[in-house]
Formats: C-alpha cells, structure tokens, sequence
C-alpha cells in the first residue's frame, strides 16, 4: 500500500535527501539567458539528472523506503514516461524486475528509454490506465507500486528540490512548477513552507489540458477533455482527490500558457542557456516570461528533458509541433 500523501514534514525530506544522495545529483540553479527588464529569471536545471527528469528523486527515495525484502518481487509504476524512466532506472540499479503501465497516447521516445532501461512496456488505453493512478495500482501486475505523485515517500524525494533551491537562493519570492499529477509541485511546497513560507510556489498548466485550474475555478476536483500536444509530460483529466486537497492549501494559484509560448521557451533555453527541455520542463519558464504578480526573484523548475527530437527541430525552426 503506498504511503499516506501527508503530512511530509522537514525531517522526511532532510531524510529523503540523504537517502537518494548516491543516485540523483544536486542539480544547479542558473539565470535564464535572456531576463525581462522587471524580473530576475532561475531556471533549476532537473533536466541534467541521470534520467533527463526530476523523477528519479521520488522513485528513488520511496523504492529505498520500501526496502530489498518488498522489492524482491519487483517493481511497476504507471507513467507516461519520465516516472517510468526513474522507477525502471532504480530497479536496474537494484537488480529488480520492472513493469511498466503506459497509456496508448504515450511518446515513442520516453517509451524507448524505459525499455533501454530494461523496463517491459504494458501499454493500455488512457482511461485503464487513468484508473491505475486512482486505484495505485493495475489489475494482474504484481509487485511494489510506484504511484508517480500521490505518495509521500516520492514527494519526499521531489522536495529535496526545494532544499537546493534556497541553499542557493535565499530570496526567491516565487517558484514556478509544472502540473502534472502534483507531486512535484506539492513537495516543493512543503519544504518551502517548513523553511520560507513567504516563498510562494505556483503550478503551472498549458491551456486546454489544465485540470488544476478547473478544480480552482470550481473549488472542488473538476475533469476536463484534455486537448493533446507535444506537451505531454502534463495536463491530465483531473485533479487526484488527495492531491487537490494539499494544491489547495500549499500553492498560491495556477498559472496557465499556451502551447505556442511552451514552444517558444524551449527554443529559448536552447538558445540562451543551450538548455534541452522538453514541453513541461519549459511551462514554469513560458509562465514566468508573462511575468509573476509581485515577484522580482523567479524560479522556474525545468522538470526534464526527455523530448522527441524531430520535435525539437520543429521547434528550433520556430514551428510549434502539432502534438
């Protein structure tokens, strides 16, 4: 059974860091090339772990966590790539067996480097494998689940994140996370909150798939029609009940891009800071380019890294690939 989401408290996350020192690294936080004249623009440069995503902290610490004697039967996640990527990177790493559960929409390339990995791919249509991420688990798999947000060990693991950020910052006045499943934007929170609570930490969607936003608007977990996109490491149908009830209280609002504006902040990372993101990993930096309410000093998360290279060059040939 996975752990409960909360509460996290520093002490775990101080844990978490000392847990997963061996496997992922302390990635830098840089400024963005290319700064608006009214803020001071950081971009935390996840994309540089071992797997190309901030992932591996998460699946990391919470398979640590779970112990050799829970692992022996081996280890699934459902994921749509950069999860999958970290949990099967871990499990080679603890010469375990690794499944996999991926919706059918999932990109070719994270699909390849989750079967480079020596992850075996257990595709299923998007709504069987939605389910999963509500049931933390899937029918006919055994072995230990990985949930890829909703568990407190893997938010753990993610907040150590925001450890480093105020190591190195200690007057950040707003952090910018993209939206996926929350865990990421969550964990940061915590450890914020616990350290600098005057930090304020948004989430950040593409519009069209923004769940969060629904769910605000409506005060309650709301489910859209995701629009797809090469965006796709974020913008599900809807908020999980238990992670909507720490975004409400955690974060300070959601900030919404357009998938042209996520474009054209992957083609700035490549060209100013020869950063490689993919479309999430470039949502907190579209955000923060529209500018934060009463924020000077900006962190952007730059979650990953793992994007399709003929979408890449569509990009930097300032096209804005169709999904």
């Amino acid at each position: 059974m996975p752990l409960p989401v909360a509460p996290i408290e520093l002490d775990a996350i101080h844990a978490a860091r000392r847990r997963i020192a061996e496997t992922a690294i302390r990635t830098p936080l840089v400024r963005l090339g290319r700064q608006p004249p009214d803020a001071d623009i950081l971009v935390k440069l996840e994309n540089l772990q071992p797997i190309g995503s901030f992932k591996l902290r998460g699946a990391a610490n919470a398979m640590l966590l779970a112990g050799s004697e829970a692992l022996a039967g081996g280890v699934y996640t459902a994921s749509a790539g950069n999860m999958a990527q970290g949990v099967a990177w871990c499990a080679r790493e603890f010469g375990i067996r690794c499944r996999v559960v991926v919706p059918d929409t999932a990109p070719a390339t994270k699909l390849e480097a989750i079967e480079r990995l020596g992850g075996v791919v257990i595709s299923v249509p998007f709504d069987a494998w939605w389910q999963a991420l509500l049931d933390h688990r899937h029918p006919g798999v055994e072995g230990v689940f990985i949930h890829p947000f909703a568990d407190a060990g893997v938010m753990a693991g993610n907040a150590t994140i925001g450890l480093e950020l105020l190591e190195d910052r200690a007057d950040i006045d707003a952090v910018l996370v993209p939206w996926g499943g929350g865990g990421l934007a969550c964990g940061i929170a915590l450890a914020l909150r616990g350290l600098r609570p005057a930090t304020r930490v948004y989430a950040v969607e593409v519009a069209g798939a923004a769940p969060l936003s629904a769910s605000f608007a409506a005060g309650q977990p709301a489910t859209i029609t995701p629009e797809r996109s090469f965006v796709d490491g974020i913008g599900g149908k809807s908020v999980v009940p238990e992670m909507w009830r720490l975004a409400r209280t955690l974060l300070a609002g959601v900030l919404t891009v357009t998938v042209a504006e996520v474009a054209a902040s992957v083609r700035l990372l490549a060209m100013s800071n020869r950063v490689i993101a993919e479309g999430a990993g470039a949502a907190a930096v579209a955000a923060a380019m529209n500018g934060v309410p009463n924020a000077r000093t900006i962190a952007c998360i730059v979650s990953g890294g793992n994007i399709d290279a003929g979408k890449l060059i569509e990009i930097l040939d300032e096209r804005t690939p169709d999904h």
